[in-house]
């Protein structure tokens, strides 16, 4: 006997990633089964030196590799509840009611608001976020997200696996230029995952303003940049469960978003900062005693005094004074603002 219940939630549970515009287009190479956190370790180079062809170390000093060091915790774990009645439907259309509610709890809103929270972390971590003053046109539209290519070319990421992710009245003006390949090309099972052409030979994904970060116009990410794990999503649908004569409708999704240090580079962001728009904050001033400040008001000053990313360092402090003023302490430093149309700002350096 099959448990009709059962079935159904299982078809919907994929839902989560499949149906998301974005989740699938990460990286998936880091498990959190069994783990709420996970450190990611990457591995630094050494520079090239001249090879000697005298004395004892003729391929340069050896020094011991190093490594840097990511902590991810997972923090998004959202739930939905419903009941249904059964003295609100018929009897045949009871369990039929149910089982849409279902999915339409899960499209409509688990969904969309998974991808809310991963375009915002993607945009927030961006490597290069670029406030454009001017107002985009179809005619510096394509420039625009040229420049943005070239920015990921030049920093050698790689070619494939890229995504354009672009607002409906970026795309307005996107498709009417005569760089862009329109949707005829590309598979038509893609249009479930919102594709609707290529540039550049990136996927360009359309996405719901709702659904993006206050301001943004476009954003190119690939896919190894970032990684946006779904450690649980079930979907639970409960026939006469004590209490309730109807149906008990349930819902948990455990996941988070989260962009590698290492390969920052890999996210481009273009933002609207004509009158009215988004803010990308002002970059810290770094004094010669260790002093930060920003002209960006209120904004929060994040700091490191061993030369790693204030961005993404596990070592990283807040303040407006450097704990560390000796000679030769490297500071780097950024400002944010965690509102809405605020964007961080570049990363400031300065050896004291």
């Amino acid at each position: 006997m099959i448990n009709f219940n059962e079935v159904i939630a299982k078809q919907i549970e994929p839902y989560f990633t499949s149906e998301s515009v974005v989740a699938s287009r990460l990286s998936n190479n880091y498990d959190f089964s069994g783990a709420k956190t996970v450190k990611i370790l990457t591995p630094i180079t050494v520079p090239m030196t001249d090879y000697q062809r005298e004395g004892a170390n003729r391929y340069g000093t050896p020094s011991e590799m190093q490594d840097i060091i990511q902590e991810l915790t997972l923090t998004q774990d959202k739930a939905f509840a419903m009941t249904i009645d059964k003295g609100n439907y018929d009897d045949q259309g009871f369990q039929k009611n149910a089982v849409r509610m279902l999915s339409l709890q899960v499209t409509e809103r688990a969904i969309p608001m998974m991808d809310t929270y991963i375009l915002n972390k993607l945009a927030q971590g961006a490597g290069k976020i670029v406030a454009n003053t001017q107002e985009l046109t179809k005619s510096t539209v394509c420039g625009l997200i040229s420049e943005g290519t070239e920015y990921l070319d030049d920093a050698e990421v790689p070619q494939n696996d890229r995504t354009l992710f672009v607002s409906a009245s970026v795309y307005r003006l996107l498709k009417h230029s005569d760089e862009f390949q329109a949707v005829e090309s590309v598979a038509r099972d893609a249009l479930r995952k919102g594709i609707v052409g290529m540039y550049d030979n990136m996927e360009v994904v359309k996405v719901p303003r709702k659904r993006l970060p206050a301001n943004l116009n476009f954003m190119i990410v690939h896919k190894s940049a970032a990684a946006a794990p779904v450690k649980l999503s079930e979907t639970n649908l409960h026939t006469d469960p004590p209490g309730i004569s109807g149906s008990l409708l349930e819902g948990r999704q455990y996941y988070d978003c989260f962009v590698f240090g290492v390969k920052c580079d890999g996210i481009y962001v273009n933002v609207d900062a004509t009158e009215g728009g988004a803010t990308v904050c002002a970059a810290p001033e770094i004094g010669e005693a260790g002093a930060l400040t920003c002209e960006t008001a209120q904004a929060v000053i994040k700091y490191t005094t061993d030369g790693s990313d204030p961005r993404y360092s596990p070592t990283v402090k807040t303040g407006s004074q450097s704990d560390l003023t000796e000679e030769g302490t490297v500071i780097r430093a950024f400002a944010y603002k965690d509102e809405p149309g605020f964007y961080p700002s570049p990363v400031s350096e300065k050896t004291l």
